[in-house]
């Protein structure tokens, strides 16, 4: 079956169960658990119920989907995302940006943890992402291209929805949240870097490295859907420092976080009309 019928049937799908209008989406990565408890849920489906779609098999990714209301709007929440080194194709990976914005998403929210490289940016802070460079092995938009879906060769020149960027420095001025711009760096893990890698993506302009979120902004770009990612910087990937990686150190972090960060989101929800406005 093409990529192209699969979503359609997982839309349908969703459709029959009761999803409706979509205002935005949000992808509910490392530092968003808790917003999902700030949704008023309409309907929650397990990801193993949607027709063709894969299971998240990070121990602290959920796998479901959550439709309902936050702020005012009807958003799509995925909680739990799919990462390449879990073994998922490209196609997997951004099944939820493509299904929602079938669905009618006109804007996509996405968080992630990532470690800082700009040695201004300390842990425990958040950081809006500008730009990206993409260090993963593949393209989403490798093989056929579905027109349905958008064209052959989409711009990347402004792949963060500059609107939703100036919205989301508001918000945090206004929540008095520090919220720092950058450049993300996404590499396919799922092991950590090495020193001479960390200096090597600050050498090329990165501020924050990652193992997720742009395959997923590029099918935004793809299909003519605004997003905006904030990640919140979880360790300190100084090379001249450098210490062990404890994962449980790394999850504390983004969970002291997770306040900021839900409100942060839900204000940027509850303003969505003004942030799309300003793009």
């Amino acid at each position: 079956m093409e990529v192209i019928d699969e979503l359609k049937e997982a839309v349908e799908f969703l459709q029959e169960k009761g999803v409706g209008p979509v205002d935005c989406s949000i992808i509910l990565g490392t530092g968003l658990g808790a917003l999902a408890d700030e949704i008023q849920p309409l309907l929650t489906v397990n990801y193993s119920q949607i027709p063709h779609f894969p299971m998240a098999t990070v121990e602290f990714h959920f796998g479901r989907l959550i439709y309902g209301e936050l702020a005012g709007k009807r958003v799509l929440a995925w909680q739990g995302r799919f990462h390449y080194y879990e073994g998922h194709s490209m196609h997997e990976i951004v099944k939820p940006v493509r299904i929602a914005r079938l669905l009618g998403a006109r804007a996509m929210f996405i968080s992630n943890a990532s470690g800082s490289l700009n040695p201004k940016y300390k842990k425990g802070t958040l950081m809006c992402i500008e730009d990206h460079i993409n260090l993963q092995p593949e393209s989403p938009l490798r093989g056929e291209n579905w027109d349905e879906l958008g064209g052959r060769f989409p711009d990347m020149s402004e792949p963060y929805h500059s609107g939703l960027r100036q919205m989301a420095k508001e918000a945090a001025a206004e929540l008095q949240l520090e919220l720092h711009e950058g450049v993300y760096a996404s590499v396919p893990g799922p092991h950590l870097e090495t020193r001479a890698e960390y200096r090597y993506l600050r050498i090329i302009g990165a501020d924050a490295v990652g193992m997720s979120t742009v395959p997923e902004v590029i099918a935004c770009v793809h299909m003519g859907l605004p997003c905006c990612a904030i990640s919140v910087l979880t360790d300190e990937c100084d090379p001249e420092a450098l210490e062990k990686v404890d994962i449980d150190a790394i999850l504390a972090v983004a969970r002291r976080s997770e306040p900021g960060l839900t409100a942060l989101i839900s204000r940027m929800v509850r303003r969505l009309d003004e942030g799309l406005g300003m793009g």
